[in-house]
């Protein structure tokens, strides 16, 4: 089915770029360190260095290359923590996300294993749904999500007891309560050090550290998904009002982060 006359519009290549026909520089733009940003720096890394001492090398960052666990990585990186690396190669991401890969590498000697959606199971998707179900529904947006990115994140996880990502309080309202760490159904532990962080102190410590983060920040993309499902926002717009725009805002969430248990402290 076209999406041509769809209400919300329809997707093309020259979206992801021509979105927001202005560009600037998102750390001149955002960086705003609070009084209190020293102790959470300090919060953030004993989080993480704490996880090493208790997990050892079961331990994993899922890193969506996005601006917040750009920092995770550095922290990794300067803090010389034996903490894997990972990310989720869902087959239709930015040419700029997949670009940090190699700048990772260059700028930390670090490699990130990639894990690549399951190439049959994505192939059969869009057999039976088209290349644009996202558009079509909720259930086939999660779906697709499904296929791309939880299944993907499944193997990364296997063997390891923690997993770090970059979720912080302030990027939605269903994030509102994120703890530091919570303890999973299956017994593994998620770590997110940066919860309480601001956006402003995201992009301080990328200024003052000149971390590697991805271009599509500096033209207004906060939060940065697979292509099709991502535009950049306008001012005023919710932090995630770029993700899935087209749906209710209560449905922004792909799965990977749905709470499934109560949160423990570290």
């Amino acid at each position: 089915m076209s999406l041509s006359g769809h209400p919300k519009g329809e997707y093309t290549a020259a979206q992801s770029t021509q979105a927001c026909p202005m560009s600037g520089n998102a750390v001149a733009l955002h960086a705003r360190p609070s009084d209190s940003f020293e102790a959470k720096l300090a919060h953030a890394t004993a989080v993480l260095s704490s996880a090493v001492a208790e997990h050892g090398s079961r331990i994993v960052q899922a890193t969506s290359l996005g601006a917040e666990d750009m920092v995770i990585t550095d922290l990794i990186a300067r803090g010389h923590l034996p903490i894997a690396i990972g990310t989720l190669d869902t087959g239709v991401l930015h040419a700029q996300t997949l670009a940090l890969l190699t700048r990772i590498e260059a700028s930390y000697g670090l490699q990130v294993e990639v894990m690549q959606s399951p190439r049959e199971a994505v192939l059969q998707f869009v057999a039976r749904n088209g290349e644009r179900a996202m558009y079509e529904s909720i259930e086939l947006r999660k779906a697709c999500c499904a296929v791309r990115k939880l299944e993907p994140l499944g193997r990364l996880l296997a063997g390891k007891t923690a997993w770090v990502t970059g979720l912080r309080r302030e990027q939605s309202g269903n994030r509102a309560a994120v703890p530091f760490a919570e303890r999973e159904a299956n017994g593994r532990l998620k770590l997110n050090p940066l919860a309480d962080w601001t956006w402003g102190e995201v992009w301080h410590y990328i200024g003052v550290n000149d971390v590697p983060y991805n271009p599509l920040h500096d033209q207004f993309y906060p939060s940065i998904g697979c292509a099709p499902c991502t535009r950049a926002i306008s001012l005023g717009e919710d932090f995630r009002a770029g993700r899935w725009w087209w749906e209710a805002a209560g449905a922004k969430e792909c799965g990977l982060h749905v709470k499934s248990a109560e949160g423990v402290a570290p």
